[in-house]
């Protein structure tokens, strides 16, 4: 059956239901890349991160100290994860950071840091130890200040080219020139072989102050030698002024020893820091959490380790001789952003994008519904058309015709009004009124008529005419 617009009505509602699986498809597809975004979104907040971080020696403190940060924060199933990857000491940490083998390094401040090298936390202040014996051999002259280091042998107490480094700088600020004085470097593991050697005048541990390693240096120094001294570093402040990376700082009396007393009383010094660094390029919002988690956690692993305790906050001052890095920073001066206030941006952005899709989709629905708006639009003027045909059928099957095709009419206009393609029935219900009450005036026309005569056949001429 064809309806009256001469398009065919099977093929009139195959197209509508194309139409609409053309748009229930795309709303399908939008939702589902909506959904994808928002998930994606969460997913990137709530997944845990892993950062290695390279430390070192195997054995060591610092080690110890990170894996215990490790083991707190995977119990914890914290945001950040510690994947420790183990070194020969700061400096080869150091390197594996600059080679990008590790996210995070465990160093001294004073290495020779990559550019992008930004604190995290310190971890504890290495101090400078200067000692010598208080009596000199036989024809030697007893090592009192640092003045008297010139000429003289200094054993220094680890490998790192730093402690060197270090060394020079405080005696070059002492007024005694760092080429004339003889320095030997032993392995952390050799305090016995630094007190044997006879040769040395005096000795250098950088470290903090309940350092192992400083004490038993010390302590075999005492047996081997005698009675030690130690040496004040009395331009301390001129160093931290002239090298911002060290501080001045004091040695307590009786730290090493209370009998006997070592050293007698409070002796001058300078500092470095011993950190965690990570590159500036690393997500801000990691590294807050990080910082977060790591002195959300100090004070329990403390209780086990000691040295968690001495954990401090880095320097966020702008003009910081090693910046902390803007997410630690964040944390520490209280700046850090929730995350409605981290992806603001985000979601209005994703409201702008929805009010579009929306926007677009009320297009696409529209272009896809144009047809049927056409159609809806000549089915009412096909309507009043055969409102004029129904005055004027000629007989009752005429307008049994009439009203058989109204029906299908009446049909497709409501389809296409459940579809959105009319909005208003209105107009197509005044139409159609006219339409049957034509047909009620034309129908008790023609079974009231004698002969059944059309309405517009022209009139019979009177009997003698």
């Amino acid at each position: 059956m064809a309806s009256p617009d001469g398009v065919g009505h099977d093929s009139f509602r195959n197209r509508r239901r194309r139409n609409r699986a053309r748009f229930a498809l795309a709303a399908v597809l939008t939702f589902i890349l909506v959904a994808v975004g928002v998930l994606a979104l969460v997913f990137y907040e709530i997944r845990p991160v892993n950062l290695k971080i390279a430390v070192g020696p195997g054995g060591g403190e610092d080690l110890k100290l990170v894996q215990a940060l490790a083991q707190s924060f995977a119990r914890d199933r914290a945001a950040v994860r510690l994947v420790p990857v183990v070194t020969g000491g700061a400096t080869p940490s150091i390197e594996a950071f600059r080679n990008h083998k590790a996210d995070l390094a465990v160093t001294r401040a004073d290495l020779d840091l990559p550019a992008d090298a930004q604190a995290v936390a310190v971890l504890r202040k290495n101090v400078v130890v200067l000692w010598a014996p208080a009596s000199a051999g036989k024809g030697r002259k007893a090592v009192k200040t640092i003045a008297d280091l010139a000429g003289r042998r200094v054993g220094v107490i680890g490998r790192t080219p730093a402690n060197v480094k270090l060394l020079d700088i405080v005696l070059a600020e002492s007024g005694v020139a760092p080429d004339k004085v003889h320095k030997e470097q032993f392995a952390t593991g050799q305090p016995a072989e630094l007190a044997r050697d006879s040769s040395l005048d005096a000795f250098l541990a950088v470290g903090p102050l309940d350092s192992k390693i400083t004490g038993e240096a010390i302590a075999a120094t005492a047996k081997a030698r005698g009675e030690l001294r130690f040496l004040p570093i009395d331009v301390g402040d001129a160093i931290a002024k002239k090298y911002p990376i060290y501080d001045s700082e004091e040695i307590p009396g009786s730290i090493f020893s209370t009998q006997p007393a070592r050293p007698e009383d409070k002796v001058d010094t300078v500092s470095v820091n011993h950190l965690i660094v990570a590159r500036q390029s690393l997500s801000s919002v990691v590294v807050t959490k990080l910082t977060r988690q790591i002195f959300a956690a100090r004070q329990q692993i403390a209780r086990e380790m000691p040295l968690a305790g001495k954990i401090e906050a880095p320097d966020t001052e702008k003009d910081a001789a090693l910046p902390a890095h803007r997410g630690a920073a964040a944390f520490i001066d209280g700046t850090d952003r929730t995350f409605m206030e981290r992806n603001s941006d985000y979601i209005w952005g994703l409201v702008l994008l929805l009010s579009g899709l929306g926007s677009a989709g009320a297009w696409f629905r529209s272009y896809l519904t144009r047809d049927e708006r056409e159609a809806g639009t000549k089915m009412r003027d096909r309507v009043l058309a055969m409102v004029a045909k129904a005055r004027k059928a000629e007989s009752l099957e005429a307008l049994d015709a009439l009203q058989h095709d109204i029906d299908w009419i009446l049909r497709d206009t409501l389809d296409c009004y459940d579809d959105g393609a009319i909005d208003d029935l209105e107009p197509f219900s005044l139409v159609l009124e006219q339409f049957h009450h034509a047909v009620q005036d034309r129908r008790a026309a023609l079974s009231t008529g004698p002969d059944l005569v059309p309405a517009d056949s022209p009139p019979v001429p009177a009997a003698g005419a």
